[in-house]
């Protein structure tokens, strides 16, 4: 055994052997014990959302727990070993020694962050799912938002743990100049926070959601995001529209999911020479072509409107339930077919366009 006990590099065999070995047990054993380790996370998770389901949960931590796991075994079985004095250097006044402990932390830290982002999305299905089974749709994007948000805040902790492990910075120093760095880039990014924190109010004013359809400016279309920095808006020609969050909270917003009712209204200029009885019959024809429709029409009103030269004029009104565009136009189409049927058992004429032109001379002789 006098060869185990040979140093080699400032370490023995022995210790080599048993480096190797940790290391090599642990790239054996890293997808059984990632996945026993996160089926008790599981168990502990299961007490808090009795809805999470072991096998997404499982697959989402596996790959970032076992690199987790198998990082921090090869850096704490090498951390044992002696630096060999051959491999001494001084880069930039550091020593490798160093430099190599300050990298082993680090990428523990890298691999550790990659585990918190997942554990993040994992929560947020969880809640996407039961959101899911609420009516609220604003709840889904309320989770997604909140989602990345805190995606960038664990990425932004990291990078200052990244900062401090690795280049021995004071974090207080790095907060205090980030501080000073923070307030000139927000005089120069001073839309893009406008716009985080117009996210923010879009979140909790709740003035709309993903999924409905809006009205904003000369922006008509779907909303099919709502972003840190804008809403993304799919228009009815399937172009895909983005506009600033801070425009979408200081213009007006017709938000056209929020309506209790359609509104159709159609107004018929008949003919001058039309007779009163005619005229009357014909609009006690309408308003049963109204009525018989009762089930898609929530309410109508027909009215003899103007009198005038040009003709009589009847205005017709009637209300639907929020249904689909597509459903509005079908009923539409029934009404005005139902109308012209009417106009023409009740022999009515629709007024003629008048078009002339009157020519008066003042010139006078004498």
């Amino acid at each position: 055994m006098d060869f185990l006990d040979h140093i080699y590099l400032d370490n023995s065999i022995r210790s080599y052997c048993i480096v190797a070995g940790s290391i090599l047990l642990m790239l054996i054993l890293k997808r059984y014990l990632s996945r026993y380790i996160a089926s008790l996370l599981f168990r502990l998770t299961r007490r808090i959302w009795n809805s999470a389901e072991k096998k997404s949960f499982v697959e989402l931590l596996a790959a970032p727990l076992k690199w987790f796991l198998l990082i921090l075994i090869t850096v704490i079985a090498i951390d044992k070993l002696n630096f060999p004095t051959a491999w001494e250097y001084r880069i930039y006044g550091h020593s490798t020694n160093e430099i190599i402990s300050r990298l082993g932390i680090g990428i523990i830290i890298v691999s550790f962050t990659w585990l918190l982002l997942r554990m993040t999305d994992f929560i947020a299905m969880v809640l996407e799912e039961k959101a899911a089974r609420t009516d609220e749709k604003s709840k889904d994007q309320l989770i997604v938002f909140f989602r990345d948000f805190l995606k960038v805040i664990i990425t932004l902790v990291s990078l200052l743990l990244l900062i401090k492990a690795c280049f021995n910075q004071h974090i207080g120093n790095i907060l205090t100049s980030l501080s000073i760095v923070g307030a000139v880039v927000a005089l120069a990014a001073k839309e893009s926070l406008e716009n985080l924190i117009a996210s923010f109010i879009i979140f909790f004013d709740k003035p709309f959601a993903t999924g409905d359809v809006l009205k904003v400016n000369a922006v008509t279309g779907t909303v099919e995001r709502i972003g840190l920095r804008s809403t993304r808006i799919r228009t009815a020609d399937k172009t895909l529209v983005t506009v600033p969050n801070k425009q979408m909270v200081d213009s007006v917003v017709d938000n056209w999911s929020m309506r209790t009712q359609r509104r159709a209204e159609i107004k018929l200029e008949l003919s001058p020479n039309t007779p009163v009885n005619t005229a009357t019959g014909f609009m006690t024809a309408i308003k049963k072509i109204l009525g018989s429709a009762a089930e898609g029409i929530s309410g109508s009103s027909v009215h003899f409107t103007e009198l005038n030269k040009s003709g009589i004029t009847i205005s017709i009104e009637y209300f639907t339930q929020p249904i689909t565009i597509e459903e509005f136009n079908s009923l539409k189409e029934e009404m005005n077919i139902a109308l012209k049927t009417a106009m023409e058992e009740n022999n009515i004429s629709m007024a003629a366009a008048v078009n002339s032109v009157t020519i008066i001379n003042d010139n006078k002789e004498g």
